[in-house]
């Protein structure tokens, strides 16, 4: 069982996830977008979006930091295990509370605004669920394992993290994971899925840059009417013969 769930389970989704940008890019360009509904509704957009984006960078970056980091690097540095202990819980406590709250006001706009409602689809509703799932449970590990010490005595740097890195190495040792608290271990499950459906939801987005607009060129817009205005016009933007 440690072998299907630690092993198996995650290169599936792991390949899903490579195979399914590249069939996506391939044959659904047009619909590699957010599929915005900014026009329908920016009042509680401006609030949550901002919430929920920056909230979940800081999420990525401590997961970076926690499971691609050694602890012997940061103990190289002078971070002892109090210090990032201290640093981890409450910085993850607070990207974690500002995900969730910026979620709650875009699942609440998507749910009581008619038109952002109407284009919802069936994927982003299964994408939220397991986006939502996979942060609560992310969240419960840190106050469980960190501040209640539910978990015990775990430290999943020694566990979860080296795991996962072998598991990068494609060399993976499922009894690391096999080991670990059921939080971790449905954390993990929950994030693997996510993974899997990562590229058939709105979250393609998340690879696209705006690299175009630093070199495309100035729009300039002319009016075809006689009337110009009563401001002369500023230098660089006189009309030009018909």
């Amino acid at each position: 069982m440690d072998t299907f769930l630690w092993i198996i389970v995650p290169y599936i989704c792991l390949a899903v996830f490579v195979l399914g940008h590249v069939w996506r890019y391939r044959y659904d360009k047009f619909g590699w977008t957010t599929r915005s509904s900014q026009l329908y509704e920016d009042r509680l957009l401006r609030l949550g979006s901002p919430l929920f984006h920056f909230g979940m960078l800081g999420v990525v970056g401590g997961h970076i930091i926690g499971l691609l980091v050694p602890r012997s690097w940061t103990e190289a540095i002078g971070i002892n295990d109090h210090a990032y202990h201290y640093i981890a819980v409450v910085g993850g406590l607070l990207a974690g509370i500002a995900t969730v709250v910026g979620m709650v006001i875009l699942i609440y706009r998507r749910r009581t605004v008619g038109p952002v409602f109407s284009a919802t689809t069936t994927m982003d509703k299964v994408m939220y669920a397991f986006l939502a799932a996979a942060i609560l449970l992310g969240m419960w590990n840190t106050i469980a394992g960190s501040i209640f010490t539910l978990g015990g005595d775990y430290n999943y740097r020694e566990g979860v993290s080296v795991w996962y890195r072998s598991f990068l190495a494609f060399q993976p040792d499922a009894s690391l994971m096999g080991r670990a608290p059921i939080g971790f271990q449905l954390h993990a499950l929950v994030a693997f899925a996510l993974f899997a459906l990562w590229p058939f939801t709105r979250l393609v987005h998340v690879f696209s840059a705006p690299l175009g607009y630093v070199t495309r060129p100035y729009i300039v817009y002319r009016s075809r009417e006689d009337g110009m205005g009563t401001r002369p016009p500023r230098r660089g933007w006189e009309r030009v013969g018909r």
